[in-house]
């Protein structure tokens, strides 16, 4: 289903497998071309909502295997790179086509999409922005921040990374998370010191 869309791009959504991971395309409406966001648990449903978009790249939010787990068949049959942060090597237990850092801007068709280095839910934990749209990962939900629970992992990193990075944007900014529904910076924004004090 679009869960965004305006003159210039388009964004779907498709939930798939046992934790309802969220697969995105992000479109370019004057070329057609696009990107595909993570690549979970069923292959079938994410290929159908790609096809009617020439897919240049997988971008991948992080390393978690729910968010990677159609890789495989998916980049063989679109026949495209991949693309993650290097800092979730190891979690993900591969090394990608190509390596994603803070602040890249990745061209597709006309548009340009911005890469943001947010970690604590995964030390690699990436977010996407297209203006006025950000696909956050795991790392912001409505209500609060991805889970810290890990060894790997961290709150008050978590917790930087929403404040400085994406509650940067401003408050009509649509956020876009890896389950579940989105929300706004606006909505979220208030809720940033009770969150701190939660603690989780």
């Amino acid at each position: 289903m679009n869960v965004f869309i305006d003159h210039q791009v388009r964004i779907r959504a498709v939930a798939v497998g046992p934790y309802d991971n969220n697969v995105y395309t992000v479109t370019c409406l004057a070329t057609g071309r696009g990107l595909l966001i993570d690549a979970a648990a069923d292959h079938g449903p994410v290929l159908e909502m790609c096809s009617d978009t020439a897919i240049e790249r997988i971008l991948v939010t992080h390393g978690h295997g729910d968010h990677i787990a159609a890789l495989d068949q998916i980049q063989r049959a679109l026949g495209v790179p991949w693309a993650m942060h290097p800092d979730d090597v190891e979690i993900a237990g591969r090394i990608p086509d190509e390596s994603l850092t803070d602040r890249q801007e990745i061209r597709f068709g006309n548009l340009m999409l911005h890469v943001l280095h947010t970690p604590g839910h995964t030390p690699g934990s990436v977010s996407f922005v297209i203006e006025p749209v950000i696909l956050s990962g795991d790392t912001l939900f409505p209500g609060g921040p991805g889970a810290t629970r890990w060894d790997y992992s961290s709150f008050g990193e978590i917790m930087d990374s929403i404040e400085r990075s994406l509650f940067a944007y401003p408050d009509p900014t649509l956020f876009f998370p890896g389950h579940g529904p989105g929300s706004s910076i606006g909505a979220e924004r208030p809720e940033l010191e009770t969150w701190r004090r939660r603690g989780w």
